[in-house]
């Protein structure tokens, strides 16, 4: 991958495609783990001479600009970590008003276009959209890991016009992704949650013959549980994934522990009545929505002495209090491993490490989900092989 030190950017107008795609409520962001991991390189570029201009997505906009998606709260706390103001661009990215604005900007200034999805042709990598992107700087760094996986015209359009280079941000999940896949070191622990197994198959399958261990939590249990002749009661579960989770069973058995009990719950609810119950032997009309203390024991026992870990999706529903103990015992078991290369990827899962105050605790929290679920996949993503 072409690095930071393969572009002289002194003087230059640098356009840097960040991951801002930050959990907003009520126009309040949430959670800015995103933003604070894109600070690095801008300090990097900003240091080396350049004015930047950076772009980023944020949801899901279907018809062109909505304010709900507007980037705008973004600049203002951009400006406050970065301590540099920060100029935002209400225009289009690809109107010549953008062009004006950010052709004025001066070394060791800093621009925030409006969210790139707002444009008709970004998801379809539009020629003319990459065409009036590119206008944008003289140089182009791509540092948004959680949109490498998209052939999006701000993600490979862009570099495919510019001479460009990967982030730091890009380079330290590339290169701690990579080791999970080619270099692990044993013993290997991959622990894999969250609603369905259908979500994760793909990992799961690449990452099995590697590991010694791999410990399955949340709803995606259950499709495994019933598939093993398990009582499941209301608890979620895909039927037509039950004679795969068999096939992996047989397969894989001795590398893959299920929960052996379970938070069960009388409903979807906060305060619905819980009762822990064995994992296979769920009362009719009760759910499991948590790992239970005895999986819990059993996953930090199954841990102890692990040398490699990867923990993608939550145990249960962590976001209720009353079913995120699992969770928060699994994040507890993974930062306390001494010695350990450990990384936490997936978005639920960065929520879950951050709202337990252990993400300093693991070697590396990704900021990219289906983006590191991709690379462990085995595949290839668009962006990254447009740095190289």
């Amino acid at each position: 991958m072409q690095t930071l030190d393969a572009l002289n950017v002194q003087g230059k107008r640098v356009l840097v495609r960040v991951d801002y795609n930050v959990p907003l409520k009520d126009g309040v962001i949430q959670d800015d783990t995103r933003i604070q991991a894109s600070l690095p390189t801008l300090k990097r570029l900003l240091d080396g001479g350049a004015s930047l201009v950076l772009m980023s997505h944020l949801g899901r906009p279907k018809n062109g600009p909505e304010a709900k998606y507007s980037l705008e709260p973004v600049a203002a706390r951009l400006e406050q970590l970065l301590q540099v103001p920060v100029h935002f661009v209400h225009a289009l990215p690809s109107s010549e008003e953008a062009l004006k604005e950010v052709r004025e900007l001066q070394p060791g200034q800093v621009a925030l276009l409006e969210n790139v999805r707002f444009e008709a042709g970004e998801e379809k990598n539009d020629a003319q959209l990459v065409q009036a992107l590119a206008r944008l700087g003289d140089a182009f760094v791509l540092d948004a890991f959680g949109s490498a996986h998209r052939a999006h015209a701000s993600v490979s359009g862009v570099a495919a016009a510019l001479p460009h280079a990967g982030g730091l941000l890009l380079q330290a999940e590339v290169n701690a992704l990579d080791r999970l896949l080619n270099d692990p070191q044993q013993p290997y622990v991959v622990i894999i949650g969250g609603a369905k197994v259908s979500d994760k198959i793909k990992v799961i399958e690449n990452l099995l013959p590697k590991v010694d261990r791999m410990l399955i939590g949340g709803g995606m249990a259950f499709t495994f549980i019933k598939a093993r002749g398990g009582q499941i009661g209301n608890s979620l579960h895909e039927a037509d994934q039950l004679d795969l989770a068999r096939r992996l069973l047989d397969e894989h058995g001795e590398r893959l522990l299920l929960p052996v009990d379970v938070v069960a719950a009388d409903r979807f609810a906060e305060d619905a009545a819980t009762q822990v119950v064995p994992a296979d032997a769920i009362p009719d009309g009760w759910m499991g929505l948590d790992i239970g203390p005895d999986t819990q024991q059993a996953y930090a026992q199954a841990l102890s002495g692990a040398k490699t870990v990867f923990w993608n999706g939550p145990m249960g529903v962590f976001e209720m209090a009353a079913f995120a103990n699992g969770t928060n015992a699994v994040a507890r078991a993974v930062a306390d491993l001494q010695g350990a290369y450990t990384v936490v990827g997936g978005g639920d899962s960065v929520s879950a490490i951050n709202k337990s105050g252990l993400a300093d605790q693991v070697s590396h929290v990704s900021t990219g989900g289906g983006a590191s679920l991709e690379l462990l996949e085995g595949q290839q993503l668009p962006g990254v092989e447009a740095m190289r």
